[in-house]
């Protein structure tokens, strides 16, 4: 038998019955030769575009070179495998990974413990503060600090990180963005990203989010760190998330409502929302209001979360004897049948809320009318 490559006789015995291919396979042969070529082209190729990857990860401690070194970064993000020794050994440059975050699962270290670039990233934030009001922030602009905030939701959902992200005051910085009403589609972006921070330092995973999407559709539901909780609600992040449940985009209204979710399962978070009046009804409020939308609109994957966060409510006794009187009706009559026919777990939720909210209450006064 012909001498073959070491690595065509290491898979003969997986290749089926025969040896390898012989002289007496004339098309075997010419078949192992051209996929010889093949891989020897794809590592060619793979050397070209490591060599350009590397090119690019020194072109983003220039400034000037730093936008287009991570537009062009963030489109081949498959094909740059081994960037982490260049990253390790370049100032600045971690900002071009962006895009390939789900594969480099030591990214949220590196950008907390390299030299400089959490501070860069913050620096990107700031510079478009003047932009916010009056609203002329554009495109352009917008893009670039959401590159940012994906990199910090990196590091937010990261488990080496998550504490360090949220002692470090970070989020601060991205509540001047929820605070912003505009409705043009840079402002809107600029609040979804920066909600998916928030929602993912929430979500206390163990492994990176590959994106805020990944919550949104996620079956199950975590314990969440009461630390974590406990500074969100100091810092006023409730009236931030009602504003975007209010006049945000379906899809930050999910974010947003997620992360009220997220704060209710826990606790700390919904004692806080029943412990006033105001808090309460002030949720319930924009709560009803969006059930009320979802009517002329349906989506599923919102009236999920709003399912979800009225049934925590239901939890704290004085809630539930509220919401006797407030839940709205089309969540009691038939008016989601069709929307929910095909998530089995929120009609559950739906029938617990309803059998909740029908168990005799508690003495009169019990609720929230003697403090109202």
């Amino acid at each position: 038998m012909a001498n073959l490559p070491q690595s065509l006789s290491m898979n003969a015995p997986f290749g089926g019955g025969g040896g390898g291919p012989t002289t007496s396979n004339p098309n075997a042969a010419a078949a192992a030769a051209a996929a010889a070529a093949a891989a020897g082209g794809a590592g060619a190729n793979k050397d070209r575009k490591m060599a350009s990857a590397e090119h690019l990860v020194l072109d983003l401690s220039n400034p000037e070179l730093r936008e287009n070194a991570l537009l062009e970064l963030s489109k081949h993000k498959e094909l740059f495998q081994d960037l982490a020794p260049f990253v390790w050994n370049s100032f600045g440059t971690i900002a071009a990974l962006i895009q390939k975050r789900e594969l480099f699962q030591d990214l949220a270290p590196l950008l907390w413990n390299s030299f400089g670039t959490i501070a860069a990233l913050l620096q990107e934030i700031v510079s478009i503060y003047p932009v916010l009001s009056p609203p002329n922030l554009t495109p352009a602009q917008s893009n670039r600090v959401c590159n940012a905030l994906a990199l910090l939701q990196c590091v937010a959902s990261h488990p080496d990180t998550r504490m360090l992200f949220l002692n470090a005051h970070i989020p601060l910085y991205l509540y001047p963005f929820l605070n912003t009403t505009s409705k043009s589609r840079p402002f809107e972006y600029l609040r979804l990203t920066s909600l998916g921070v928030i929602g993912a330092l929430v979500k206390a995973r163990t492994s990176i989010l590959a994106d805020i999407f990944f919550f949104l559709f996620s079956p199950f539901e975590m314990v969440d760190d009461t630390e974590v909780i406990s500074f969100l609600l100091s810092t006023e992040i409730i009236p931030l998330c009602l504003r975007t449940m209010e006049m945000g985009s379906e899809l930050s209204k999910t974010v947003a409502t997620f992360i009220v979710q997220k704060i209710l399962l826990d606790d700390v978070g919904l004692d806080y929302i029943c412990t006033t009046a105001e808090r309460f009804f002030a949720v319930g409020r924009v709560l009803g209001n969006m059930v009320a939308a979802l009517a002329e609109q349906p989506s599923s994957r919102l009236l999920k979360h709003i399912i979800r966060c009225y049934l925590r409510l239901s939890d704290n006794a004085r809630a539930c004897d509220a919401l006797r009187s407030c839940l709205p009706d089309m969540l009691r009559d038939a008016t989601f049948s069709s929307c929910l026919r095909e998530d089995p777990t929120t009609r559950r939720w739906l029938q617990q809320l309803l059998h909740n909210v029908r168990v005799p209450g508690l003495q009169a006064g019990a609720g929230f009318d003697h403090i109202l």
